[in-house]
């Protein structure tokens, strides 16, 4: 992000009041904007300049070009690191690299072998950008990330195929409330995948802690123009951190798996989509692209990516590094 670029001037944070969730629902929009997929490291070189150059004091205030290379670097570079995270796993990029994986789990019918390949290839999905975006000061083991992708893989399977096995047992529901239900099966499972997955992926981090800074200024106002001296690591940080992103991911699949299937099993009984059935994919992925726009940002803002909390509530050594346990201090959460 902006934070690791040089300079002794504070930058802001963002243009928008980040304190309020609207405030973050207009800066996650920034975030997850795609058209930064496609600055090349040309552009990004420039975007690093114009904040060097503020940072340093040569541009006195800021200006719409500015405000767009803080757009380009804060989409691109990760927090901890500043280098680029891989492209396809970007929050730019979240919405379309999700978009043929979750028509697919959508699709109404799937068989058996079908529900596995299509719950294989989200949860790795779900692995890769929860491993490029998580908080870097606690990197998970290349064998910790093999068992943790297993135990992903094996709790969706596992809770796909066997509600979706229940569901036409149950005896006193009508066979409309038992299509409803079949087509909440992939929401059911990816909710509680995702979530577990999650936590999996970044257990290093709940177990070592990740590092904790003193609070900036304002959430609305100044970044440091250095990188603040970490305070130390901190496990009851990382439960934060961990639980906040795993709730967020819930909030953010809840609306994309429940409300396009069910839209999409209204419209299959209508004349016109009856006698055309070559739509209905397009209408699939029109329903899960148009929701994923919304869902994504207003999920990402429901907990801010730099988290201010008390020091009262982490462990007793930061109350005696923050000056008191009323201090604000903050940390990464990681996406």
């Amino acid at each position: 992000m902006s934070s690791s670029i040089p300079g002794s001037r504070p930058l802001p944070s963002s243009r928008y009041d980040l304190s309020t969730y609207w405030g973050r629902v207009r800066h996650s929009m920034d975030l997850s904007d795609p058209s930064t997929l496609f600055v090349s490291s040309t552009g990004l070189s420039q975007a690093k300049d114009l904040i060097f150059q503020y940072k340093s004091g040569a541009k006195k205030e800021m200006n719409p070009d500015l405000w767009r290379a803080k757009k380009i670097i804060d989409s691109t570079l990760h927090p901890d690191t500043g280098q680029p995270v891989f492209l396809p796993f970007r929050m730019s990029c979240f919405v379309l690299s999700n978009l043929i994986v979750t028509a697919g789990m959508l699709q109404p019918g799937l068989k058996t072998a079908g529900i596995l390949g299509w719950q294989i290839t989200n949860q790795s999905l779900n692995v890769a950008i929860n491993a490029s975006n998580a908080n870097k000061s606690s990197p998970l083991s290349y064998s910790g990330l093999a068992q943790s992708y297993a135990m992903a893989v094996t709790a969706s399977c596992s809770v796909a195929l066997g509600l979706n096995a229940l569901v036409p047992r149950l005896k006193r529901v009508s066979p409309a409330v038992k299509a409803t239900l079949g087509r909440l099966v992939p929401f059911a499972a990816v909710a509680s995948a995702g979530a577990l997955n999650v936590f999996l992926m970044r257990a290093e981090e709940m177990r070592q802690g990740i590092d904790v800074y003193p609070a900036s200024s304002s959430s609305s106002g100044e970044e440091g123009g250095d990188t603040p001296k970490s305070l130390g690591k901190s496990k009851a940080a990382a439960r934060i951190a961990v639980t906040e992103t795993a709730l967020s991911r819930v909030f953010n699949s809840t609306p994309i798996m429940v409300l396009p299937p069910l839209i999409l099993a209204r419209l299959q009984q209508q004349a016109w989509l009856k006698s055309r059935p070559r739509l209905v994919l397009p209408a699939n992925l029109g329903l899960i692209l148009t929701t994923s726009i919304f869902a994504l940002p207003l999920a990402l803002a429901v907990f801010p990516q730099r988290e201010k909390v008390k020091a009262g509530r982490l462990e007793k050594e930061f109350w005696v590094a923050a000056g008191g346990e009323a201090v604000d201090v903050e940390f990464n959460r990681g996406v």
